[in-house]
């Protein structure tokens, strides 16, 4: 995957070309460059190009391992006690004083639009080229397509109406025409629209172990089934039953192709060995990294431990670890053996807290250096089984969402949830079946960077802001709850792309 980009990305959202100047003295040729529409002579071109769209899902500002920031962060698991570091930036996601001004935000966006850019490219660029066998081109342009929506998916649950390209921009005119935001329910309809292509493609079901970390068929179903659960759940009501039940016939599509019976035949610890990643039962899609190799091996392992702390990795560390919320670890229930796994008590001096032990790699092979080879799970199936239990839920069938919300509750060594329900304090916590779902979804993939999501999927804008009233001050640190309003169910786009465009650019409520 070293692919690179010839055109720059620049922070609006797509390709601008240096004006022309008259004074051609001034105008310079880079020898090294080639110019994109020269690119494309063969299929091999094309699979070079995809790999960059690839490797462009490996940026922590974007969606990779260290992209916690911008999703864990903004909810109620994760967070940090510093409001100092790097003119406070990091704190504002958490303490919900985000600015339009933030760089961490802008880095974020830009990363986002840099990887639509790329698959871009590559659905243009692959149109050009002859090649041995049709299915070829089908099969790169459904993986393009895939990671294009994945991206889209990300940017309209974080800020609603968002620019919508679709094909490379390669002037400045172009870009200036392309700089408004188009309306979240025409971003929903080519996601959709992309996943279709997928979910139709000649892509394979799975992916073997040498091909791990490329798009399949059932990621493509798995993931088209979250879309439509999340329009159901966040769009036009007068749509919400034929989008659950095409939730329902998406999600099951992924979930009939698993290659396990029940979810307990897994063991959650096994899930994430790096040992056994190749051959990991649960994984659906997932960015790949390679143990003790210095540009692509995982740090997540490293950078989560905490000071005086061996479990993580053989990396010393001064650091505090990823900070996990009070509130979160009261969350778990009594014998989850999830808890034990995913999060730890520090008690160095300058910690005293849990950090996160879910991504272990202390093996001699990451070494003191801390190259680990975790992968970063971005679909697995226990989450598809919770969105049936979700579904199912919303169209009424307790049953069936029971027994998927069972599956997960069984492997975690916990009483079923027609036992649970009946104990005071599971009740008290957790009163109806949808809350129990959430709750398990908590607990489950924790620090995958899906509970922001969640909470936006499960609640209205107000209902969020009276969720996180009900939760005491105490257990979040620093971050002031206090602070939570309607308009944080969106980001504030980027200062520097809303004065490109105020009026085309609005900026989202309250900011």
């Amino acid at each position: 995957m070293n692919y690179k980009s010839t055109l720059r990305f620049i922070p609006v959202l797509g390709l601008l070309l240096l004006g022309s100047c008259s004074q051609d003295f001034l105008v310079e040729t880079n020898p090294n460059a080639v110019a994109t529409v020269d690119y494309y002579k063969s299929e091999n071109d094309v699979l070079l190009a995809l790999n960059g769209v690839y490797n462009a899902l490996r940026n922590n500002s974007g969606i990779a391992e260290g992209s916690g920031l911008y999703s864990e962060e903004r909810s109620d698991n994760t967070g940090r006690n510093d409001n100092q570091s790097n003119a406070g930036e990091p704190f504002q996601f958490n303490d919900f004083s985000l600015l339009p001004s933030n760089s961490y935000l802008q880095t974020h966006w830009t990363a986002l639009y840099q990887i639509i850019t790329r698959a871009n490219s590559v659905l243009a660029g692959s149109e050009s080229v002859t090649y041995t066998n049709d299915a070829t081109k089908a099969q790169y342009q459904a993986e393009a397509k895939f990671i294009r929506a994945l991206t889209y998916f990300h940017l309209v649950r974080k800020w609603g109406d968002v620019p919508l390209v679709i094909k490379p921009l390669t002037s400045a005119d172009e870009v200036a025409t392309n700089t408004f935001r188009e309306k979240k329910e025409k971003v929903y309809a080519q996601i959709v629209a992309d996943l279709t292509d997928v979910v139709n493609s000649s892509l394979p079901d799975s992916r073997v172990a040498a091909d791990k970390g490329r798009v399949s068929k059932v990621a493509g179903n798995a993931l088209l089934g979250q879309v439509y659960l999340t329009m159901a759940t966040t769009l036009d009501q007068a749509n919400r039953a034929a989008n659950l039940n095409q939730a329902k016939t998406y999600l099951m599509n992924a979930y009939n192709k698993r290659p396990f019976g029940t979810l307990k035949e897994i063991p959650y610890t096994d899930v994430f060995d790096v040992a056994k990643k190749t051959t990991n039962p649960e994984a659906i899609f997932q960015i790949v990294y390679r143990q003790g190799d210095i540009n692509y091996s995982s740090s997540i392992a490293a950078n989560n431990q905490a000071q005086g702390e061996t479990i993580n990795s053989l990396r010393a560390t001064t650091g505090v670890g990823g900070n996990v919320t009070p509130d979160l670890v009261k969350d778990y229930e009594e014998g989850d053996v999830r808890k034990d796994f995913s999060i730890k008590y520090a008690n160095a001096a300058v910690v005293k807290d849990y950090f996160i032990t879910k991504y272990r790699d202390a093996s001699s092979a990451a070494g003191t250096n801390g190259y680990g080879g975790n992968d970063w799970l971005l679909i697995r199936y226990a989450d598809v089984i919770l969105m049936l239990a979700e579904v199912n839920m919303y169209l009424g069938d307790e049953a069936a969402a029971i027994s998927f919300l069972d599956q997960v509750r069984e492997r975690a060594k916990l009483p079923l949830y027609t036992v649970a329900k009946v104990n005071s304090v599971y009740s008290a916590k957790y009163p109806t079946l949808k809350l129990a779902i959430l709750h398990e979804r908590r607990t489950e993939l924790a620090f995958e960077n899906q509970r922001w999501f969640d909470l936006l999927r499960f609640f209205t804008a107000d209902e969020l802001v009276a969720y996180f009233k009900t939760k005491s001050q105490a257990d979040f640190g620093s971050a002031q709850l206090s602070n939570v309003g309607p308009k944080d169910y969106y980001y504030p786009i980027p200062f520097n792309e809303f004065k490109l465009n105020p009026t085309g650019m609005y900026q989202n409520p309250g900011y």
